[in-house]
């Protein structure tokens, strides 16, 4: 399995989000973005309609109907009613079953020392696991650098 880490250093996860979750759709299909929190994963609700003029992607969230159908499901829980292969874990969010999916993506804010801390220990047990790691980070310029 690839788990990819992105810390934030420059930008918000609102910022870079849409941008993934786009890429991810076109590749694999559907994505489940899990938060820690209601009050993010609400936030996320609301930023993927409005964050372009020009553009918006459907999704759907824990408390909607039909969530089997959405191209993007947000969750605070575990569940993937959507059956997608690729999960985004945002906030610090853990997956319990991490071997349903192809691909997962590990968002955390650096500035964050709990998030910081949790994100060490995700990468040393998927080290421990052998799963394909990769760490980027953000330049000042706001571009990613593969780190690892």
């Amino acid at each position: 399995m690839d788990i990819l880490f992105y810390h934030l250093t420059q930008s918000t996860l609102k910022d870079i989000l849409p941008t993934l979750v786009e890429r991810a759709l076109a590749r694999f299909g559907k994505v489940t973005i899990q938060c820690v929190s209601k009050e993010q994963r609400d936030s996320i609700d609301i930023h993927l309609w409005v964050y372009s003029d020009v553009s918006f992607i459907g999704h759907g969230t824990e408390c909607d109907q039909y969530s089997n159908f959405q191209p993007v499901f947000l969750t605070t829980g575990q569940e993937n009613p959507n059956d997608s292969k690729i999960r985004f874990l945002i906030e610090g969010a853990v997956c319990s079953d991490i071997d349903a999916y192809q691909r997962l993506v590990v968002i955390f804010d650096g500035s964050s020392v709990e998030q910081l801390n949790l994100v060490r220990a995700q990468w040393k047990k998927y080290k421990m696991e052998n799963h394909n790691l990769t760490y980027w980070q953000q330049t000042e310029d706001r571009c990613w650098e593969k780190r690892v």
